[in-house]
């Protein structure tokens, strides 16, 4: 039985190893952090296309026990005017849409399908080598451990090591001049948005919400910041938003916990994305930023369209160059795709720029809520 090493137990990891284990590999996933985290991030979209690849896992119902659909995305101005609404999934299929879930949750669900499908991880696994010759290759661990393998597969995010292997020229991720922070708050009498998310256009920093049945709020802002490494403390995206509609005050007054800032980075145009029995999928070789709601999605469209090259080409060298052919111009079209919403959210002080965008955005979200032109991001299937 062939044996695959698959580095990373984010999303794209379980999935990848989960795909290839019912085609007859040996899988085992290596995780660097030491057990599950329980913030990973907060929470996510799970696009359309993404829930149709963890269907094809059998996880699609159990993910949903846990998730806020949210086919409907509105927008708002800094003054609590309602610009429009678009729809986050196919247009004429507003029952296909999207669900946000906690990033811990996605995490588990894919966990729990590792383990039933009797595919082990291995935590605090942090790679830090890896060699290959015509008959193997070795993956060596910050602990000295090794493990050999015939194929390795680096789902290790977008600071890979596995893709520096690949190629040490690689590109560099970008940032995109936002800081993202979030979390998690109950604000007394606030209703829950059934369906829907909300986004707020505010005067300092860009604001979204969403409210579940329960009366918890799920709130992120994106700040922007000339540094990458600027500090957001809840007192500073209080101060920054202390002028926007209701209820974006008011979530941050009930948020407690402390907050975990994050940059925004992306990154695109990596040419080579393996190298002889190494193959890299997921943010390890194209990472959108979350504005697009497809990171996760596409870290399963990357597994379930890698093992079915694996299964359906006779080398690794073909079944990579076909992976990466059939990706890349749709990985690449997302990224670009999310840096246009990023530059809409990143604030200008120019209040002729604002009230341009106030003016112009109902008419665009206007036409896009009937148009299909962005169904490409959502009815895409992997075959």
């Amino acid at each position: 039985m062939p044996r695959a090493l698959i580095i990373g137990g984010g999303v794209a990891g379980p999935a990848v190893a989960q795909l290839l284990s019912r085609d007859g590999w040996d899988t085992h996933v290596y995780e660097a952090h030491h057990g599950p985290d329980p913030y990973a991030g907060l929470f996510l979209n799970v696009a359309t296309n993404g829930l149709a690849v963890l269907d094809t896992l059998g996880l699609r119902d159990r993910l949903l026990t846990d998730g806020h659909r949210a086919g409907r995305m509105v927008m708002w101005s800094r003054t609590g005017k309602e610009l429009g609404a678009v729809p986050n999934g196919p247009v004429r299929e507003p029952e296909r849409g999207s669900v946000i879930v906690r990033r811990s949750w996605l995490h588990q669900v894919l966990r729990e399908g590792s383990d039933a499908a009797g595919v082990p991880t291995t935590y605090g696994a942090r790679l830090v080598s890896i060699e290959q010759d015509a008959d193997r290759v070795r993956a060596t661990f910050a602990d000295g451990t090794v493990a050999d393998g015939d194929l390795l597969v680096g789902a290790d995010g977008i600071g890979s090591p596995t893709r520096r292997h690949i190629d040490p020229a690689a590109p560099e991720p970008v940032y995109s001049g936002l800081v993202g922070v979030g979390g998690f708050a109950r604000v007394p009498g606030l209703e829950p948005t059934p369906e829907t998310q909300h986004f707020v256009f505010g005067a300092r920093s860009f604001f979204g919400y969403l409210v579940r049945a329960d009366g918890t709020t799920y709130w992120f802002a994106n700040v922007t910041a000339p540094d990458r490494d600027a500090a957001v403390r809840l007192d500073d995206l209080r101060a920054l938003h202390s002028d926007d509609p209701y209820p974006v005050p008011q979530i941050l007054a009930a948020t407690t916990d402390e907050l975990r800032p994050y940059p925004v980075d992306d990154l695109v145009g990596v040419r080579h994305w393996s190298r002889g029995r190494v193959v890299a999928i997921g943010d390890a070789v194209h990472a959108t930023s979350p504005s697009a709601g497809q990171g996760a999605s596409l870290a399963l469209e990357d597994a379930a369209v890698l093992s079915r090259t694996l299964r359906d080409e006779g080398s690794f060298s073909t079944a990579f160059a076909t992976y990466q052919a059939a990706r890349q111009p749709r990985t690449d079209a997302v990224v670009k795709y999310a840096r246009a919403i990023d530059a809409q959210k990143r604030v200008t002080k120019s209040r002729l720029g604002v009230a341009i965008r106030d003016a112009m955005m109902p008419v665009f979200l206007r036409r896009a809520a009937h148009d299909a032109r962005n169904d490409w991001l959502y009815n895409h299937t992997v075959g």
